[in-house]
């Protein structure tokens, strides 16, 4: 169950819980949850990583996978190394919150412009948004 903890009454129904389970030794999983980021911030994100890709020639899931996160957001997706065979360990996108992913996303804006030489509109450009989307439509194996 989740618990707002600023309601008094979610609070205390968290705290009896949580007290009933340490009088069970039980084993439990506490994680903050993050304010959802909204649909259209999510659609952009994709939007912009799709048409990275049909620039260069990489899928919207390799843009993703090895540039957006691995090159342009180290430090917001790169959890350390995990397991027995010491595999790196990423953060899904899904994780971030809206103000994470917003810091993500204008790194990522910045790289390709620096970078790659690739300008990427912003969230208020309609007029260069309906264009790249168009040129995704185009270059559906990008998606």
């Amino acid at each position: 169950m989740i618990y707002d903890l600023s309601n008094e009454i979610e609070r205390k129904s968290a705290i009896t819980k949580f007290k009933a389970y340490l009088d069970k030794n039980a084993k439990v999983d506490l994680k903050i949850k993050h304010k959802k980021r909204s649909i259209k911030q999510n659609a952009y994100l994709h939007l912009i990583l799709s048409y990275f890709g049909t620039q260069t020639g990489y899928t919207m899931e390799e843009v993703k996978q090895e540039i957006f996160k691995k090159i342009v957001n180290k430090e917001l997706f790169y959890q350390g190394k995990k397991g027995q065979l010491n595999l790196d360990s990423w953060r899904s996108s899904s994780d971030l919150d809206s103000n994470e992913l917003t810091q993500a996303i204008d790194r990522f804006i910045n790289y390709a412009s620096i970078e790659a030489g690739i300008n990427l509109p912003n969230p208020e450009d309609l007029h260069h948004i309906e264009y790249i989307e168009k040129e995704i439509s185009k270059n559906r194996q990008f998606i």
